[in-house]
């Protein structure tokens, strides 16, 4: 390789395309599940597929979870795009920040792969961790441009809370989500007196 992460790609044949969409949906729900560290063999078997199969779609750990929660990231930036032409800026950067919330625990461990791969260009999730970065980034600064957020809020910190409220949510037992809460006192802390 060319020291760039492995990306998984849908294969062109319909058998592959089988078995690669079988992978996935089997993961998907296994991670859902068990969480980051499921057993790959479990999903292989649950695909109906050998573990050599797995491999030869997605050769590591880390390329199976990025085919996984693509899709998740790319709704993200999608929905900043849409939230962009607001007439509120501070609404439109709230909501984004919920919906990041729910993406970044879709299970167990996804929080900690995402913080990891927003600064590891060695990661598969990298290149989309970048652009949903840079889209709740912009949705920040169209709220600070108004004055609704405080100015010295950086993008960074922005996805450190986000990253925290993520964790909390998380690690909740059974209904004892405490994230809408620990998510309502980060906008209380972020927000200006005006807002």
């Amino acid at each position: 390789m060319d020291g760039k992460a492995y990306i998984a790609q849908r294969p062109k044949r319909a058998d592959g395309r089988r078995n690669y969409d079988a992978i996935l949906a089997a993961a998907r729900k296994a991670f859902e599940s068990t969480g980051a560290d499921a057993s790959l063999e479990d999903i292989a078997s649950q695909a109906g597929v050998a573990i050599g199969t797995l491999y030869r779609h997605f050769p590591t750990r880390a390329s199976l979870v990025e085919a996984a929660t693509r899709d998740g990231l790319e709704n993200l930036v999608a929905h900043a795009e849409r939230l962009s032409g607001a007439t509120d800026p501070l609404e439109a950067l709230t909501a984004w920040m919920r919906e990041a919330v729910a993406h970044f625990s879709t299970f167990r461990g996804l929080v900690g792969i995402l913080a990891q791969s927003m600064y590891d260009e060695g990661t598969p999730s990298h290149t989309m961790c970048n652009a949903m970065h840079r889209s709740g980034a912009d949705l920040l600064r169209a709220a600070q441009a108004v004055g609704s957020v405080r100015p010295d809020l950086t993008p960074d910190e922005l996805f450190d809370l986000l990253s925290g409220a993520a964790w909390v949510r998380e690690q909740a037992a059974g209904d004892r989500d405490g994230s809408p809460r620990f998510l309502q006192l980060v906008l209380e802390g972020i927000t200006t007196p005006r807002a």
